[in-house]
């Protein structure tokens, strides 16, 4: 029995095979082509991955410039709205106030309030002043005068004085 026990702890031992230099060769060749030939499409993959980088960064790149271009025209947008707004409300003003149409300019206020004090303010003044209130503008050309007219005046002094007073026909 000694012998049995023997043989099963010490298990028979082949002899450890050694290779030729062709046979090792052609081993690491062939395991050199199986593990190429996993990662043989790499080099396409690799160009197909940038092609798809470049493409995601234009895409972006597009959205990026439209996104500024919205931005952009929102922030005019917004700028017209808000002189829209102070002009409608200066016109409110002064048809409350009974400021003249031509004196808006003076209203340099942002809200209705400092507007108003504006446009109080210049009633005030403009009545105090003592300009008459003239519907032509004070002018004193004597109306029906044409340059016919004045050209059919004879006496070459008197033409060129009406021609002088009324040189807007001219």
């Amino acid at each position: 029995m000694s012998e049995t026990v023997n043989q099963e702890t010490n298990p028979v031992q082949e002899p450890e095979k050694t290779f030729t230099q062709s046979e090792l060769n052609a081993i690491l060749t062939d395991r050199l082509s199986r593990e190429r030939g996993k990662y043989s499409d790499y080099e396409e993959l690799k160009s197909k991955a940038a092609q798809f980088d470049a493409a995601e960064e234009a895409r972006k790149t597009e959205l990026q410039k439209v996104t500024e271009k919205a931005e952009a025209l929102q922030k005019k947008l917004d700028e017209i709205t808000k002189a829209n707004e102070i002009r409608t409300m200066k016109d409110r003003v002064a048809s409350q106030t009974g400021l003249p149409a031509d004196m808006l300019e003076f209203l340099t206020g942002e809200d209705e309030e400092s507007c108003m004090a504006q446009a109080r303010k210049l009633v005030e003044r403009v009545k105090a002043s003592g300009f008459p209130n003239v519907k032509d503008s004070g002018e004193t050309r004597t109306p029906g005068v044409t340059k016919a007219d004045i050209l059919a005046i004879k006496n070459e002094k008197e033409r060129l004085k009406a021609i002088r007073e009324h040189i807007d026909l001219f």
